[in-house]
């Protein structure tokens, strides 16, 4: 029997909220997690901190700076082809719109209305565990 260990990945995301109400955004058609929703943020690179890269990654990606508040949660998750370690933090917009360059549509919701929205895994688990 052969047995393939998946990758893994190390990825922090980015709880936005503003006036009460939190930011989600959908992916786009292509992958494993095609057109789910999610926090923003990206892959934590070699010799960067959970929280610089989702600086790093919410400028590239929203055009938008933000400051990390504190930490919510981190999260193992497994995907059929790939598995993850989430850091999701708390943050507020600095400067910018958060214009999406690569997701396809984006929401502010009201922590009530989360979970009417289809969440790529380890994001309902943070919707279901941390956000209630």
């Amino acid at each position: 029997m052969i047995c393939f260990m998946k990758k893994h990945l190390r990825v922090s995301a980015a709880v936005i909220e503003k006036d009460g109400k939190i930011f989600a955004a959908q992916r786009g058609d292509h992958g494993e997690m095609a057109l789910k929703w999610e926090f923003p943020g990206g892959k934590i690179e070699q010799g960067e901190t959970p929280e610089q890269a989702l600086v790093r990654e919410i400028k590239e990606e929203l055009d938008t700076t933000i400051e990390v508040i504190r930490p919510i949660a981190a999260i193992e998750h497994e995907y059929e082809t790939f598995s993850i370690t989430l850091y999701a933090f708390l943050c507020r917009i600095v400067s910018g719109n958060l214009t999406i360059k690569e997701h396809i549509a984006s929401k502010w919701l009201d922590r009530t209305e989360l979970e009417t929205l289809d969440w790529s895994g380890a994001d309902a688990e943070i919707v279901r565990e941390r956000l209630k």
